[in-house]
């Protein structure tokens, strides 16, 4: 059971309430006691990928946190919360709405390097006490700006939106799509709008760096447009490496676990180390890594590794100069 379990989080609960989800299905299916942590937080109003790590894959957890991650997102307009979403208090509010070309031609301010203020309801900390906690407490919250990257955003392929055109000169990363060309809203709801039409919401897919908030960049985009807004839907479609495609619900994790199949749906503790190249160690050199040992004379690029003695994982190692070092060891 050392591994990731990918949970494709409910409407409603936050991330350490799938957490002690999962350290009761294991418990009921007898699987005995695990240690158990997620891999990136998401709001309780917030759905999508959750990744749970399990046994020794907790040693991978912070690394998960600082991937990149992949959200689609609503922005109603017309109304700024102070929670910046659907959960909040009006705030402020304004008659102004963006036809689909304004926004085509604001979006493109929003992707790269940027700078954004959290939102005062976050758990970052401030003089020790986390920002909500002052939030709630009627207290003045001013939290310093960040510079994060916005890898891509454009009109959500999911909700309506047409793909993403290629960057220019960037590596390959989708920019913004031609708005006026691709649809914003769901097909369902009829015609896309011609890009004079004035819209209510707007739903956007963004890929971006480690401590983006997608509230944030809701709140930015809508005064750049002239207008407020909060978000009224997010959904994290990927994070790190894993997506949607593993994710199961937390009643089909209770299942599995009470029918003793979770070891199905586990993926194995190298799963979130997709983008690091394996080592392949000899046994002599698995237990020398195993008893913090440097290893000399190996034959690779310096940068991180995943060394393995056949099919077991030994460690997280970093070589430079020939040597690898122990960045974090697994007991298994």
């Amino acid at each position: 059971m050392h591994g990731w379990i990918i949970i494709d989080k409910p409407l409603g609960l936050g991330s350490t309430q799938v957490v002690s989800a999962v350290k009761r299905a294991l418990r009921q299916g007898d699987y005995g006691k695990w240690k158990v942590g997620h891999g990136g937080t998401l709001d309780p109003l917030a759905t999508g990928v959750l990744p749970v790590a399990v046994g020794e894959a907790t040693k991978l957890a912070g690394r998960m946190l600082d991937s990149d991650k992949v959200y689609d997102f609503t922005i109603r307009f017309g109304e700024q919360t102070d929670t910046l979403d659907a959960e909040g208090v009006v705030i402020a509010t304004s008659d102004v709405r963006p036809t689909a070309a304004q926004v085509a031609a604001v979006l493109p301010r929003f992707t790269g390097p940027i700078t954004q203020v959290p939102p005062a309801y976050s758990a970052l900390k401030v003089d020790g006490a986390r920002a909500y906690d002052l939030a709630r407490a009627g207290e003045e919250v001013v939290l310093a700006s960040r510079a994060v990257t916005i890898h891509a955003l454009y009109s959500s392929p999911g909700w309506g939106g047409g793909p993403p055109a290629s960057a220019g000169g960037g590596g390959g990363l989708p920019q913004a799509a031609p708005l006026g060309e691709a649809p914003l809203h769901h097909p369902s709801d009829g015609p896309p709008p011609l890009a004079g039409e004035e819209l209510p919401e707007l739903t956007l897919t963004a890929h971006v760096s480690k401590g983006t908030y997608i509230r944030s960049l809701a709140r930015d985009i809508a005064l750049a447009l002239g207008t407020v807004g909060h978000v009224a839907m997010l959904r994290r479609t990927k994070a790190g490496p894993f997506t949607l495609t593993p994710a199961i619900s937390l009643d089909k994790l209770a299942e599995a676990a009470m029918a003793r199949t979770l070891e199905q749906l586990i993926l194995p503790l190298r799963a979130g180390l997709d983008d690091i190249p394996a080592l392949s160690l000899s046994p002599d050199q698995a237990g020398a890594l195993r008893q913090g040992r440097v290893l000399t004379g190996i034959a690779e690029d310096d940068g991180p590794y995943f060394a393995c003695d056949g099919d077991k994982p030994i460690a997280l190692v970093a070589v430079e100069g020939h040597e690898a070092r122990v960045v974090r060891g697994f007991n298994l």
